[in-house]
């Protein structure tokens, strides 16, 4: 198996495969909804994109950090925090605070901001394959979508 090999797997509570057993085999780790040819900008950005994924049909609540309820942007914070990286509240903040990443080199783990003008009001976390793990709205809960603008912008946090 050369270090190039993308390894795929599915962890369980009985026996997870470690990401230090997984890299040592000169593998990568593949979450839900993410994608091999889309690797993840950091290790932090990887891990934001699994704990993002992990809160799957977590339900949606304005202002909701977590842990079993998020708005857009405290499901990118409440993510990026657990991979060990600070970000502010807001989606427009943390836009601010991002680095500017073209479309044709995002990478998953990346933040994607939806933007209608200067003013950014949505935010996700890149998965791959032009989706995205966001919290929409009210009623609705995290999940994978497809990203349905041509009005984003691309941020990789540092």
């Amino acid at each position: 198996m050369s270090a190039q090999t993308n390894v795929p797997f599915l962890m369980s509570r009985a026996g997870a495969v470690s990401a230090l057993t997984l890299a040592a085999m000169g593998g990568s780790l593949l979450v839900p909804g993410g994608t091999p040819e889309a690797q993840a900008a950091s290790s932090h950005a990887g891990k934001a994109l699994e704990v993002a994924a992990s809160k799957k049909g977590s339900p949606y609540r304005y202002g909701g950090t977590g842990p079993s309820r998020f708005d857009c942007s405290g499901l990118t914070l409440y993510s990026y925090k657990k991979a060990g990286k600070k970000l502010p509240r807001t989606a427009q903040q943390q836009y601010n605070r991002t680095k500017r990443v073209s479309a044709s080199g995002r990478k998953a783990g990346d933040l994607v901001f939806f933007h209608s003008g200067g003013y950014v009001y949505h935010v996700g976390i890149y998965a791959g394959k032009g989706k995205i793990w966001h919290s929409p709205k009210r009623g609705s809960w995290v999940k994978l979508d497809k990203i349905w603008s041509k009005n984003v912008r691309y941020g990789r946090v540092g």
